[in-house]
């Protein structure tokens, strides 16, 4: 039985701030000395983004804001108070995603959604956003409700294998799964390699699909297959936890590395199980966790500069949103002049190091003989 993606939505935040800005708040609020000043210029000038979304004022000109007072917080805010900001601007975001995939689809309505699936690692609350999307578009009491919590970049994929799984033991089950992330609140004034490195690339943003088995009226993708890979070497490069002031992020300079260096061993069971290799793949979602991951990745695999352009455009203009990036990305290429039938390798890394793929295909219009 096919399974699709009918459609997919973005939502980010108001406040768009420019990349070189962060950067000069950077220096001056954590560079001591002119080496510092001179890693962090570096580090942002070349982190292939251009700007980031945020819930926060604080780094907006003329404003204080009402966490980091503008960058220029004595004490850093505690992880309560993140994690109320959390719930007060991740549920609008939550429900803007889930609004439009309802009015931006010819296919479905509110009646038909089975089960909803919510995303997110950037915060906690109960009920939660998959509680207030049923309650706020009016779904059905008994849509089924599902969070997956705290699983970092990859975490769409199993929320994909989940409405997979639905729609394949139920021919009538319509999935509504949206990822929210508000990576900002986290921010970390330090000023070691880690705390630089996810401070210049973490932003906020949501993104959200419908999946059903029900044949599209409109161009959309069909989900083929999934692998899953762990790679234990990385397990101390990428990894994430709470902290008293915030979540605490841990991304070192090796993991672009890492994942250079597996990224061929994780999608060779896809490659296996539909006969195909690399050639055959015309599109690359991959999940821009950074340029530098963008870069070893396409120099490894020999990738032509069009197959990643969606990911390099969605790292420039949104940086990495954690789990709800790799949904932009498939957003953007949706959005492209795709031909019926192209393949589409999405990937995305996470903590543990762990490493999700999959392969979808194009259709402009679907048939039952295909």
């Amino acid at each position: 039985m096919a399974v699709f993606i009918h459609n997919i939505a973005t939502s980010v935040p108001p406040h768009a701030v420019k990349q070189q800005r962060i950067r000069e708040i950077m220096k001056q609020h954590l560079a001591s000395n002119r080496k510092t000043k001179a890693i962090i210029h570096r580090i942002y000038s070349q982190s292939g983004i251009e700007k980031r979304h945020s819930v926060l004022e604080d780094f907006i000109p003329n404003n204080n804001g009402a966490l980091f007072f503008n960058g220029e917080a004595k004490t850093p805010p505690g992880t309560k108070a993140r994690n109320d900001m959390y719930e007060q601007e991740a549920t609008p975001l939550f429900l803007d995603v889930s609004q439009k995939l309802l009015d931006d689809n010819k296919t479905f309505d509110k009646d038909d959604i089975t089960h909803v699936i919510t995303v997110s690692c950037t915060g906690f609350f109960a009920p939660g956003p998959d509680f207030q999307i049923v309650k706020s578009l009016g779904l059905k009491p008994q849509t089924q409700r599902f969070h997956i919590g705290f699983m970092g970049c990859y975490a769409a994929f199993p929320a994909l294998k989940m409405a997979q799984s639905f729609c394949m033991a139920d021919p009538k089950a319509v999935v509504l799964v949206v990822c929210a992330e508000l990576c900002s609140l986290h921010f970390q004034f330090g000023s070691n390699i880690d705390e630089l490195l996810s401070g210049s690339v973490f932003a906020d943003g949501a993104a959200g699909l419908l999946v059903s088995s029900k044949q599209p009226e409109k161009p959309a993708f069909s989900i083929d297959k999934f692998a899953t890979s762990l790679v234990f070497k990385g397990e101390q490069d990428m990894a994430w936890s709470i902290g008293d002031s915030g979540f605490d992020m841990v991304l070192s300079t090796y993991v672009p590395n890492i994942i250079r260096d597996n990224i061929e061993e994780v999608v060779q069971p896809l490659y296996d199980q539909y006969e195909a290799q690399k050639e055959d793949i015309d599109y690359w979602a991959l999940h821009p966790g950074g340029r530098a991951i963008l870069d070893k990745i396409q120099s490894n695999l020999q990738l032509k500069p069009p197959q990643i352009s969606a990911s390099r455009k969605v790292l420039a203009e949104y940086g990495n949103m954690s789990s709800a990036t790799v949904l932009f990305v498939l957003k953007e290429l949706l959005n492209t002049q795709l031909k019926e039938g192209d393949k589409i390798l999405p990937v995305a890394f996470g903590p543990g190091l762990t490493i999700e793929s999959g392969l979808l295909t194009f259709h402009q219009t679907y048939t039952e003989t295909e």
